[in-house]
């Protein structure tokens, strides 16, 4: 059995995450993970890369975009395996952003509740419409739905 300081082929890194190895050469192209080459030339990652792409996976899973996920991983150290501490650090950086996602998703569904109860089957008579635009003005996408004190442009 291997030991714990052992370095991962693509394809068991890609076994165990559950993450595809083309994924795996794309975060490494966006520098989310990194990776070192063996004499061979063949790709070789440590084990905490596990760790790193399980959040990338569960961040993703949320609604958070690359470019955030990739921003809160150059927060954590490279020369070091992330402690506990760190990603606590990353989570506290990221509670808010997180709230606003939760709030966004409640939103949607307690929307999609009553207008699928509502029974109208009509877009003239319906509560998600926009008619006339007159949301336009408050921003892109759907304003509606975006959390109290939230508008993007």
């Amino acid at each position: 059995m291997r030991g714990t300081s052992d370095l991962l082929t693509i394809g068991e890194v890609a076994q165990r995450s559950g993450v595809a190895p083309s994924a795996l050469r794309f975060y490494e192209e966006r520098g989310l993970v990194t990776s070192t080459r063996n004499a061979g030339n063949q790709r070789r990652y440590e084990r905490s890369t596990l760790r790193r792409l399980a959040f990338i996976r569960s961040a993703r899973r949320v609604g958070l975009s690359l470019e955030e996920v990739a921003e809160a991983l150059a927060g954590l150290p490279r020369s070091r395996t992330p402690t506990a501490a760190d990603w606590a650090a990353l989570s506290a950086r990221w509670r808010s952003r997180l709230d606003e996602q939760i709030e966004r998703l409640e939103r949607l569904r307690d929307q999609l509740d009553s207008c699928i109860g509502c029974g109208c089957l009509s877009l003239q008579a319906c509560a998600l419409t926009n008619p006339e635009d007159v949301l336009a003005a408050q921003g892109p996408g759907a304003v509606a739905l975006e959390p109290r004190g939230v508008r993007r442009r």
